[in-house]
């Protein structure tokens, strides 16, 4: 081979490596999905060759089950959460009740009854059989009310003749929130409820019975096998009353319970029926040893929430 040609093959290899030196490493290939590439750099006329890595699919699964594992340790933490934001709701709504009611007697300056729904409060002889089918229906839809449905009641109002009271129905049927109830104990007993940190005693009275309201609508008539119904009620100073005359004697307490009432249901069609409802606290006696209490000054009818904290 001529010499000529000899040094033009050295001219090419020497352009070559020049142009690969020069040549930006991201043009020679960089790191995508975890696969090694090379990038190559000059040092002493000789090509390096350097390896660039990112994560493997291993490293990424490894990622994927801590995630897992912490989610699986957060969710039980986030339902015990759940829960007591549901009786604090239930609480809150009771707190708001309460209020509406002082608020529509001293408006209306009329006795407003805040009328609760009892268990098998269909037991008065013979008071089903003398409805209608359409308020028969009416008490049918009331049956998932029972400890946890409420409505404010008026039996007269200012106008209305002496004696000739016409009642009424201030606002819809109103429910507590899922998981919560009103504690079966305000409905049949009396009896304390004692703070184990602060020694505190709340005297829990059993609800006022009458079967002056109408029931299950605002136009059924009163008679005498009505069915007693608890109640509180204010007077038009929105103070604790009896009967709208009458002060009531001492404070009221309400205690909230977290849990179910589970009411009756046809096996088949899945509709409410008229028998005794499952009433379950869980964890069971909640709402005496970790209480949420509404508690409703007698004088001023103004209502606060009594809870189990730390002094």
């Amino acid at each position: 081979m001529s010499s000529v040609a000899m040094t033009a093959g050295k001219r090419r290899r020497a352009a070559a490596v020049q142009n690969l030196s020069d040549t930006p490493a991201s043009h020679l290939g960089a790191s995508r999905f975890g696969v090694p590439r090379l990038r190559g750099s000059m040092n002493g006329g000789r090509l390096k060759a350097e390896l660039q890595t990112a994560f493997t699919i291993i490293e990424l699964l490894v990622v994927i089950s801590i995630l897992g594992i912490m989610a699986a340790l957060t969710v039980p933490v986030l339902k015990n959460f759940a829960k007591s934001d549901a009786t604090l709701g239930a609480s809150r709504q009771l707190l708001d009740g309460v209020a509406r009611a002082r608020q529509l007697a001293m408006s209306q300056r009329t006795t407003v009854y805040m009328v609760f729904v009892p268990t098998n409060f269909w037991a008065s002889a013979g008071w089903l059989n003398s409805l209608t089918p359409a308020q028969q229906t009416a008490a049918t839809n009331l049956c998932d009310k029972q400890l946890t449905g409420y409505i404010f009641v008026s039996l007269r109002s200012v106008g209305d003749q002496p004696g000739q009271g016409v009642p009424h129905y201030l606002a819809p049927w109103q429910t507590l929130p899922d998981n919560t109830f009103i504690a079966a104990q305000k409905f049949y007993t009396s009896n304390n409820i004692v703070d184990q940190i602060s020694g505190a005693t709340y005297s829990i009275s059993e609800f006022n019975y009458t079967n002056k309201f109408p029931f299950p609508t605002e136009t059924t008539l009163i008679t005498g096998n009505t069915p007693y119904l608890p109640y509180i009620a204010f007077n038009y100073l929105g103070q604790l009353t009896i009967d709208g005359v009458d002060m009531s004697g001492y404070d009221e307490y309400i205690p909230i319970a977290k849990g179910s009432v589970l009411v009756a249901r046809d096996p088949f069609t899945k509709a409410f029926q008229f028998n005794p409802p499952d009433v379950a606290e869980n964890p069971p006696g909640n709402s005496i040893n970790s209480y949420n209490i509404v508690h409703i000054g007698r004088l001023t009818g103004r209502a606060v929430l009594e809870y189990q904290k730390v002094q």
